[in-house]
């Protein structure tokens, strides 16, 4: 049995010798080995080169510097599909996996199939490495009108299915990728890995929050995003349409997809926001 594990890089060295650190220090069941896929968005702190003198049976893919998240995950997936493993798990490399995460997921993975029938993807938990509040996991929209609002669900009684998912660390069977295939195109950073999940379930598999937390990844602020309202409006407009925000075409085809009848009002809101903030901020300036 083989678990091709896929991650993405650009620039972050240690973090991601870190990440793969903790990946092979993991416990595997005596049937299981691993096969790592990394694409390097050309960094240029020698990420690339110091992954490989390290650690010689990862497959390092050399991409551009025009992958982000989304792209680059999508060389690695390619890669591990073509290789047929029985399932491939996502791993962000700033995450940093417990060293019992992959038998908890592929533990969860088995109830789910034997309970259900159905085969699922299990999404792992992670939480902050200094407060340990929950930072990425499985996410549900409990409110029906704010569905770009995701709320992380509470694993720490039991396992929890999920609306979607984050992608830090998420286990996918063979049997949902063949079906499902790659993260779509149509992203560049974000919005892949949501829209992964609900395509999942469109195609009538479970997602699946594994009980308890898998590993540590610090959230992402909104400090120098679109979000941040201390920055000048031209800046802030240049983050809400470029990759690492809403760009137009994709955030248009995310909520046409998943956002119903009035996906166009939630499609404007982003652009709408950042405009409207700016200028509150600049009146009472």
């Amino acid at each position: 049995m083989m678990i091709g594990v896929v991650l993405t890089c650009f620039n972050r060295r240690q973090k991601t010798i870190g990440a793969l650190t903790q990946l092979y220090a993991c416990v595997l069941p005596e049937n299981m080995k691993l096969r790592v896929y990394l694409t390097d968005a050309a960094s240029s702190d020698g990420t690339a080169e110091a992954v490989s003198s390290t650690f010689q049976d990862v497959r390092v893919i050399r991409g551009d510097s025009s992958l982000y998240w989304n792209s680059g995950m999508r060389q690695s997936l390619a890669a591990a599909y073509t290789d047929g493993v029985d399932f491939v798990l996502w791993l962000n490399d700033d995450t940093m996996l417990e060293p019992t995460a992959i038998l908890a997921l592929l533990d969860t993975y088995a109830r789910q199939l034997e309970s259900a029938g159905r085969h699922a993807i299990v999404v792992g938990t992670t939480r902050d490495s200094v407060t340990s509040a929950p930072t990425y996991g499985g996410v549900i929209f409990p409110i029906w009108w704010k569905r770009t609002t995701p709320q992380l669900v509470d694993t720490t009684t039991g396992d929890v299915v999920c609306e979607t998912l984050n992608g830090n660390i998420v286990l996918v069977p063979r049997e949902v990728y063949q079906r499902i295939g790659n993260l779509d195109p149509a992203f560049v950073h974000g919005l892949g890995d949501f829209d992964y999940g609900f395509r999942a379930r469109a195609a009538g598999f479970y997602v699946v929050a594994a009980e308890g937390w898998h590993g540590h990844c610090s959230r992402n602020g909104s400090v120098g995003t679109f979000q941040d309202r201390r920055l000048p409006l031209r800046q802030r407009w240049a983050l809400v349409t470029g990759p690492k925000g809403r760009p137009w075409k994709s955030w248009a085809i995310f909520t046409k997809r998943h956002c119903g009848t009035f996906w166009f009002l939630y499609w404007m809101w982003p652009y709408f926001y950042t405009l409207l903030s700016s200028l509150s901020r600049n009146r009472k300036a």
